[in-house]
């Protein structure tokens, strides 16, 4: 039988990141934004801890990414470290070993809790880059348009699409997943302020944009451009977001 390894001691502190993906960068992948994020914390010789067994790995875990091609200025991740650091200086020395574009914009301490179960809501603005009739306009909206397909697709109780996941095609209920979805006029043409509930499959914004195109009949020019705002905490009877370091 193998001998087995030593077993290393479990993390003394955790501290919870907040990142943002922007410009050019939201096309990084989680996978690629894993392993950006790992060289960092080796070459900012930050004491992470590590996990027991033949393969140890870093103790970081990962919850809520966004999908790639999407800009975020709300991601989070946790990491163990093996000695206490004040939270800022970690998210200081680490935003300094990443790349621009991945910026590390929050630290907090975490008491304790799973990650995930503070992630339960996100705000996200989809810029749809087409044409809106301004408000109060007499002209009558134009079919296709961003207004129409809203007002369809909240009048419906259920509305599934389909996407390729890694279980395969899957078909879920997008309608369930919107907790508010509004139209406001962009800088380049009609924007949604969209409030999605997470859930399994996790619902994502383009499934939302895919769903207005079927029920609604919304023409889209060039592909949406989609940015998370906010991610936390779900306040269902103040129907908002909250501060998810506020529960760890």
């Amino acid at each position: 039988m193998r001998e087995q390894p030593p077993q290393q001691a479990p993390p003394v502190q955790r501290v919870r990141l907040r990142y943002a993906k922007r410009g050019r960068l939201r096309f990084t992948s989680h996978r690629d934004f894993s392993r950006a994020f790992e060289r960092a914390v080796s070459r900012s010789g930050i004491p992470v801890a590590f996990s027991s067994g033949f393969n140890p790995h870093p103790r970081i875990s990962y919850a809520g990414a966004s999908p790639t091609g999407a800009a975020s200025e709300a991601e989070y991740l946790e990491i163990g470290l093996a000695q206490e650091i004040p939270a800022e200086e970690v998210r200081r020395i680490l935003d300094e070993a990443l790349p621009a574009g991945l910026d590390v914009v929050a630290a907090h301490t975490s008491t304790g809790g799973a990650l995930a179960d503070t992630l339960q809501a996100s705000r996200w603005l989809v810029e749809l880059l087409v044409p809106r009739v301004p408000a109060g306009s007499d002209a009558a909206k134009p079919a296709g348009g961003a207004d129409g397909a809203v007002a369809a697709f909240l009048s419906q109780t259920e509305v599934l699409v389909t996407r390729m996941t890694k279980r395969g095609m899957r078909e879920f209920d997008t309608r369930a997943a919107v907790t508010s979805l509004v139209v406001a006029d962009g800088a380049r043409g009609a924007d949604l302020d969209l409030v999605l509930q997470h859930g399994t499959p996790a619902v994502r914004p383009d499934d939302v944009v895919s769903a207005l195109v079927r029920v609604g009949g919304l023409t889209l020019g060039d592909a949406p451009l989609m940015t998370r705002v906010e991610q936390g905490l779900w306040d269902a009877e103040a129907q908002q977001i909250l501060d998810p370091f506020a529960a760890s």
